[in-house]
């Protein structure tokens, strides 16, 4: 990338505008931090988190009138024009997420013949009615009386009997999907149907679409569907005996998995399934288990203007530790005060204990972080590498710990070179073929961004030259696109990827002038939209050609964009000019920025994140480096 001409008469300007513009993203960041010492932003979902928490309540007998009224007005308020509810921001019409918003307003007690819920009824069925909806979908309305069992996937409890190295076990799954795969598997043995008030016949096609499958006609998933149909002939043959050992099992492992504050691994689909799971096993609502999960609800809620919804997760660690990184990025001393209480906030929240990582490595010591308040049974890496990226820039002496991660980090390193997020290892792609696999991300492959964040962290630690950090490196190279981009696992997507890439790859010594740094600037410059921004739409995981790194521009995704530039010894391009031009005049006067889009990634093709904290520490960390002339850590 070339230089402009007029770039060094405008040099002195544009630093200037992007000071200012630092100064006050970095005051509004300062003024959001916690007594406590952290940092929490909103976790915003799309609706099917408020339909089934009302399904939920029902199913238990607790859902009251005026809960009712208010996650209905906040459903009813993100329905759009044509009737329908979408899974991010300005994203398509997505037909299960529809029929379960339309559902649950019915449960509020909307009339079928109202307006908006007669234009949702005409959109639901002209694309396929129910029976086009996803597995978990029809789950829901199988529990509230709607459908039937024997039209749904067997999930046999007996899975919990597999050993470790046995093809789908409840290890082959990603922690998120064990989770929810016990405590469904429970669910489904019970069969139960506790009926709505109403019939949903209005929802049913002329011509019925057909449902989404996993793999479709590839032959392991033609052989899964003639296995479940096989149990569904035999599963009640089983003998009660052993039906009732397996579930005890399945008890002990989901109660030992609940965590302090109640919930299960800190998300919505296990939290909600193990609560059913528990209920059908006997378990009261004033069991200490149950009584605890129902109330950690509260936590995850948030009411405003007579309206209710549910945050799927929360990510007060993630948000603290992106916002430490910010700060110290944007000059702050490691002796201030917002980074030394931060600091010793996250010192607390170290895990020690062991969890379902040390199934597939034993034999390495606990020591990493997790993503969320109380989800200790789940730390990830991705977490952890961030971490210890943020200790460095306090004063708190971390150093015990910082080893420690690092350690637990090096034991998590899978067989390619490459991190997973929760496991080593996690890669066995079988899971995805069965029948019940329909709906988001089931397995914790190696991702470049988590690979890239770890990699960063031994790097910042002078480790680069160490076997597990060169054996990273060596995975990100290979794993490049090849439009000289890379796969963004958590985050959208490929610009994410890039974003944490190239300063990662930087970082760990390899020269700018390589040609893999030399495609990713390139391709970066390739997607800069005309008003200098950078912005990817959440399609691009299901057309990349079409949407890989083209998007509305965000403050977040240009951040990220600024970043890899920077790392790549493009400061004073007229690429990142532009793109601190761009940040500077979309601030709002308070110092933040709008940002609508969703720019997270749960999983990716079904389920997205708006982390409303992303708008405000990403391009902190990037106009303060490029303000101070750093690359990175």
């Amino acid at each position: 990338m070339t230089v402009t001409d007029d770039a060094p008469k405008q040099e002195g300007s544009v630093r200037k505008i992007a000071a200012a513009t630092l100064e006050r993203a970095r005051d509004h960041l300062l003024g959001l931090q916690h007594p406590a010492g952290w940092w929490q932003g909103e976790l915003e979902t799309n609706v099917t988190m408020d339909a089934e928490d009302l399904l939920l309540r029902h199913f238990l007998g607790i859902l009251t009138d005026e809960l009712a009224t208010e996650s209905a007005g906040w459903i009813r308020g993100k329905q759009r024009d044509d009737g329908t509810w979408a899974n991010f921001f300005d994203g398509p019409a997505d037909l299960s997420t529809t029929v379960e918003a339309y559902v649950a307003l019915r449960l509020a007690g909307d009339a079928p013949d109202a307006p908006h819920m007669k234009l949702a009824a005409d959109w639901i069925t002209d694309h396929g009615g129910v029976t086009a909806t996803r597995v978990f979908t029809r789950i829901w309305l199988a529990l509230s009386g709607l459908w039937s069992w024997d039209d749904l996937p067997v999930i046999p409890p007996e899975i919990i009997y597999l050993p470790s190295w046995f093809p789908l076990n409840i290890y082959d799954w990603g922690c998120w999907a064990r989770q929810t795969i016990v405590a469904l598997a429970v669910v489904a043995s019970h069969r139960p149907s506790r009926p709505l008030p109403f019939t949903i016949g209005e929802l049913y096609a002329t011509i019925p679409g057909q449902p989404r499958k996993a793999g479709q006609n590839d032959p392991w998933s033609v052989f899964f569907d003639g296995l479940d149909k096989a149990l569904h002939k035999v599963e009640h043959k089983i003998p009660r005996r052993a039906r009732r050992a397996a579930l005890r099992r399945c008890t002990d492992w989901i109660i030992a998995r609940q965590e302090a504050d109640g919930c299960w691994g800190g998300i919505q689909p296990p939290w909600v399934y193990s609560l059913m799971a528990l209920n059908l096993l006997g378990f009261g609502l004033d069991h200490p288990v149950m009584k605890k999960g129902i109330e950690g609800i509260e936590r995850f809620t948030i009411r405003e203007n007579g309206t209710r919804r549910l945050e799927a997760c929360q990510s007060p660690v993630w948000d603290t530790v992106l916002t430490m990184i910010a700060l110290g990025d944007a000059g702050l001393p490691p002796d201030h005060p917002a980074l030394t209480s931060s600091a010793s906030w996250v010192l607390a929240e170290e895990i020690q204990q062991r969890g379902d990582w040390q199934v597939r490595r034993p034999h390495t010591p606990p020591g990493g972080w997790a993503f969320e308040f109380d989800n200790d049974n789940y730390a990830d890496t991705d977490d952890t590498a961030e971490v210890i990226l943020a200790l460095r820039r306090a004063k708190p002496d971390s150093r015990a710990a910082i080893e420690r991660g690092l350690r637990w980090l090096e034991g998590m390193q899978c067989k390619d070179g490459g991190w997973g997020a929760f496991d080593a290892d996690n890669t066995r792609e079988l899971v995805n073929k069965l029948p019940f696999c329909d709906f988001g991300a089931v397995i914790d492959p190696p991702s470049a961004d988590v690979t890239a964040h770890i990699v960063e962290a031994f790097a910042a630690e002078g480790l680069a030259s160490e076997t597990a950090c060169r054996r990273g490196v060596i995975w990100l190279l290979k794993n490049q696109e090849a439009d000289g981009s890379w796969f963004g696992r958590w985050g959208a997507n490929y610009i994410y990827g890039t974003g944490a890439v190239v300063p990662a790859l930087i970082a760990a010594g390899v020269k700018p002038g390589k040609p893999q740094i030399r495609r990713a600037v390139a391709w970066l410059a390739d997607r800069q939209n005309a008003d200098g921004g950078w912005g990817e739409d959440m399609r691009s995981y299901d057309d990349p050609a079409a949407w890989s790194g083209r998007g509305t521009s965000t403050a977040s995704q240009t951040a990220w964009a600024l970043l890899a530039l920077l790392a790549a010894g493009e400061r004073d391009s007229a690429a990142a000019e532009r793109g601190v031009r761009w940040l500077a005049a979309t601030q709002r006067p308070d110092g933040t920025w709008d940002e609508p889009q969703f720019t997270g990634t749960g999983f990716p093709r079904d389920f997205y994140l708006n982390y409303h904290l992303y708008r405000l520490a990403f391009p902190v960390s990037a106009l303060g480096r490029y303000v101070r002339g750093t690359s990175h850590d």
